[in-house]
């Protein structure tokens, strides 16, 4: 019962929100007519404002679930068993990102199209799981402070010089690594700031496991998260511009006028204390189980709206055209069509895999058969293919 109790469902729940509106914002942006774009409409203004904190709330999320996983068995360094699995996980994430941005098309004219190596959220959340781990093995064997001081560290200097660095080209690298660093080329996300989120969901998983036991965790948690978010929201920029004024660095005016990852990271708090303070509400199975399959969602989303491998999704003959008469409740069969054919998947994905598994087995065991069976003919031919050689090169010798 104990498991039970210690297992935080809302951090589930708010993986599950943060996927929902992924999905439905990148069908609305992606089929929405422009014309209905308008920031003057209060109800466009305010999805585009929580569209704006999906991604944040995402990053953020995926590091505190995996850095809290890690955090929570007893053993250090290399001997933790999450350590072999997160590289596995982060290694398999950045696959599927590749795999998503493959076209067969192309592959079979002999070509690799430039949109193959564009960094997308997979891409980025597998490397900060692998930037996780290797914060975690460098600081495993010293003080207990320097991990949660490394994470929260490693935030504020992406934030604080992200006007800096996000002006380098990093031309002097190739496509596929420059890409991880500047979206120059296209790359919808980049390791870096996006990373900062990722490492501040780790520090907020420590905070949550040293004082798992504290009986007064959720109401300090709670506070701490509205105050701390408002303030972000509401005063970071005006103590930016105070900091540029005293002291004349150029930096704080910068990020003064394009002050955005600090304000999401004041929306990523309020959504914190907002699910937190409902979390006695939020273990409904059904939303649960979306939070635990988010990769096969945001897989089956991406192949339907993008289409992946062949290029032919909604987005291609769709792009930019539909009303929102049509898009909204579109968007809820999207929706809907997505997450039922993961939670299928996810039912029956030990039976999927067996029969892929069945497949690749006896597909090489025919190939096998195949290979052996024909060895007489292929010694026919390496015979007669002798032979012929020896007879023209014979002649040309004689000659």
């Amino acid at each position: 019962m104990k498991a039970k109790t210690n297992r935080l469902f809302f951090i589930d729940a708010m993986r599950a929100w943060a996927i929902l509106m992924m999905l439905q914002g990148h069908f609305i942006d992606g089929l929405l007519d422009p014309v209905f774009r308008d920031r003057e409409n209060i109800i466009f203004t305010v999805w585009l404002y929580f569209r704006g904190i999906t991604a944040p709330v995402f990053f953020t999320v995926s590091g505190f679930i995996f850095t809290y996983l890690l955090i929570k068995v007893p053993q250090k360094g290399f001997e933790n068993p999450r350590v072999k699995k997160g590289i596995r996980r982060g290694l398999q994430l950045l696959l599927i990102g590749y795999l998503l941005r493959m076209n067969l098309f192309g592959i079979f004219n002999g070509e690799i199209y430039d949109s193959f190596y564009l960094v997308d959220v997979l891409h980025c959340i597998g490397l900060s799981i692998l930037a996780l781990i290797g914060i975690y093995l460098f600081s495993a064997e010293k003080k207990k402070y320097l991990f949660p001081s490394l994470l929260i560290g490693i935030t504020l200097v992406l934030f604080l010089f992200e006007p800096t660095y996000k002006q380098w080209s990093f031309s002097f690298l190739p496509d596929a690594i420059a890409n991880y660093f500047t979206k120059a080329n296209g790359s919808v996300f980049t390791i870096i700031p996006w990373l900062g989120y990722a490492t501040l969901g780790g520090f907020i998983s420590i905070l949550f496991n040293r004082f798992k036991d504290y009986k007064y965790l959720y109401d300090v948690a709670i506070s701490t998260a509205l105050a701390v978010g408002c303030l972000l929201i509401f005063t970071s920029s005006d103590v930016f511009l105070f900091i540029h004024r005293l002291t004349g660095v150029q930096l704080f005016a910068d990020i003064f006028f394009n002050n955005y990852l600090f304000i999401r990271l004041g929306d990523v708090l309020l959504a914190f204390a907002v699910f937190m303070l409902f979390r006695k509400f939020m273990t409904n199975k059904t939303v649960l189980s979306i939070g635990a399959n988010t990769l096969s969602i945001y897989v089956i989303h991406f192949i339907i709206l993008y289409g992946s491998f062949t290029g032919l999704g909604l987005y291609r003959f769709f792009n930019h055209i539909v009303t929102p008469s049509v898009v909204i409740p579109t968007t809820l069969v999207f929706m809907l069509a997505c997450t039922f054919l993961a939670l299928r998947y996810n039912k029956y994905e030990s039976e999927i895999k067996g029969n892929i598994a069945w497949g690749l087995d006896y597909a090489k065991n025919q190939s096998v058969d195949l290979y052996k069976a024909s060895k007489p003919i292929r010694k026919e031919i390496y015979l007669k293919t002798r032979v012929f050689l020896h007879r023209i090169f014979g002649l040309a010798k004689n000659q």
